[in-house]
């Protein structure tokens, strides 16, 4: 079976782990660098870019995740896993160290605050079923990508129509949204049958 980690450090780790088994996957917390070394594939949950940044650092898994992102390991990065794969990151914090996968500019909680989070439906290029009713609660969206990444959603309602919202780049997906909060698996079962097909490969 596809086993699939989910970054424990801190966010919506249990949901995520949920929404992975139940797409088919042997989801697995990961907090060590020898349960990363176990896994095809790596979800960085939703949850404060920073703290995520710093509990990298603190937990010895930065270099080993920018090794295996390197080598092609898949990874999904859904709202702060977004900022958490960005090359830039706009209102970010100084100290704040993201590992630089995907060529796209973020802005960090661009959608505004707590108090402004929404739900807004999504249409996504390469998930069937109709758009996706996405939650977006102190959301990034992306202001522009580079050469090599591939536009998969916009939301088209809500505070700022027409933004970038999910994005793909060769084996790294990321979306603003929060895709484990809706009991939809569509969106976790597109990343296990990347996962699948990296492995394959």
């Amino acid at each position: 079976m596809t086993v699939i980690g989910v970054l424990a450090l801190q966010g919506d780790v249990r949901e995520h782990v949920a929404a992975l088994a139940g797409a088919g996957a042997d989801a697995r917390p990961v907090r060590r660098p020898a349960e990363l070394d176990a896994v095809d594939g790596l979800v960085i949950p939703g949850g404060e870019s920073t703290t995520i940044s710093k509990l990298v650092d603190i937990f010895e898994l930065r270099e080993p995740i920018d090794k295996r992102i390197a080598a092609g390991l898949p990874v999904y990065g859904s709202c702060a896993g977004m900022i958490m794969l960005a090359a830039e990151v706009l209102d970010g914090r100084s100290d704040q160290r993201g590992f630089d996968g995907i060529a796209m500019t973020v802005r960090r909680n661009a959608f505004g605050r707590q108090v402004d989070s929404f739900e807004a439906p999504v249409a996504l290029t390469g998930v069937d079923g109709g758009p996706f009713h996405a939650v977006f609660i102190r959301a990034p969206w992306v202001e522009r990508v580079g050469d090599g990444v591939e536009v998969l959603g916009r939301v088209a309602e809500g505070p700022a129509g027409d933004r970038i919202v999910a994005v793909r780049q060769g084996n790294l997906l990321a979306t603003s949204f929060h895709p484990e909060l809706t009991g939809d698996l569509r969106l976790h079962r597109y990343f296990v049958e990347m996962v699948r097909t990296a492995s394959a490969g």
